[in-house]
């Protein structure tokens, strides 16, 4: 069964580098497509990050969903961060067979913001041109919202392979005002759909720009739908929980929680009358 990998606006696919190997060493074959125009390298996405300032979520999740489809077998979906919010919504159009989503951003209609997620996005939001163009984050900012569990150093060496700037709409308009716009936006999904695949919510207990709270207020919001949904949280770990030392034991319990939930349940027993 394939696995299809989404990844946060501040990386490329290069984040997952890692699961792709694991993976693979399981026998399982690992797409991780690229966002529109995320498609090159970090190193040149830096030069010139124009070429996504302007990328709109509907774009993106037609991307994916058009790979996601292109698939033979139903895949397991498995998004990080934002890439968290465009699998739910990928799931909530009923595509994957099992999903699993990393410190993912909200989607629409949760509205627990904790301090740390606030200082975390306030250099974005801080300066309101930045909604017009591709923003990111000075090394120290991301250390603070991303990488906080490691040393200036490991977080530097972190930053210098994989950090990228990112559509800055996508923080105004999905990250902290769609609550507060007047019907259902582009990050809404059917919280209450039976039908969809089972989905896991997947926290890290240290994480600044996504913690817990979050994520458990986001798992909350399916609490009506009779679909799978469950939660787990691994402590003391941050935002680049794919990434930092013990990446293995999220990405084993992801796949894991997936193949089960994939895998061909045993008929009950059906007890034989006399």
């Amino acid at each position: 069964m394939p696995s299809i990998c989404g990844s946060p606006v501040w990386v490329t696919p290069r984040s997952w580098e890692n699961w792709v190997t694991h993976y693979e060493s399981k026998g399982y074959r690992v797409i991780t497509p690229a966002y529109p125009g995320f498609d090159i390298e970090v190193e040149a996405l830096r030069e010139n990050p124009d070429v996504i300032a302007n990328l709109t979520v509907p774009q993106t999740v037609d991307h994916v969903a058009s790979v996601v489809e292109s698939v033979p077998t139903a895949p397991i979906i498995m998004g990080h961060s934002f890439g968290g919010i465009l699998t739910q919504l990928l799931v909530a159009s009923g595509l994957g067979a099992a999903a699993v989503v990393i410190d993912s951003a909200p989607t629409e209609g949760v509205r627990t913001q904790p301090p740390s997620q606030i200082k975390s996005l306030l250099p974005i939001l801080s300066r309101f041109s930045n909604r017009h163009k591709a923003a990111g984050f000075t090394p120290k900012q991301w250390h603070y919202a991303f990488t906080n569990t490691l040393d200036e150093a490991e977080s530097q060496t972190v930053y210098d392979r994989y950090a990228i700037a990112a559509p800055g709409s996508w923080v105004f308009k999905y990250g902290v005002f769609a609550n507060l716009t007047p019907g259902h936006q582009e990050t809404w999904v059917d919280y209450a759909r039976d039908d969809r695949a089972p989905l896991l919510f997947i926290a890290g207990g240290a994480d600044h720009i996504m913690p817990p709270a979050v994520n458990k207020s986001n798992a909350r919001k399916y609490r009506k739908s009779k679909a799978i949904t469950d939660y787990h949280e691994f402590p003391g770990r941050s935002h680049w929980t794919c990434g930092e030392p013990g990446w293995e034991a999220v990405a084993d319990h992801a796949l894991d929680w997936a193949v089960a939930q994939t895998s061909p349940r045993e008929p009950k027993a059906v007890p034989q009358t006399p």
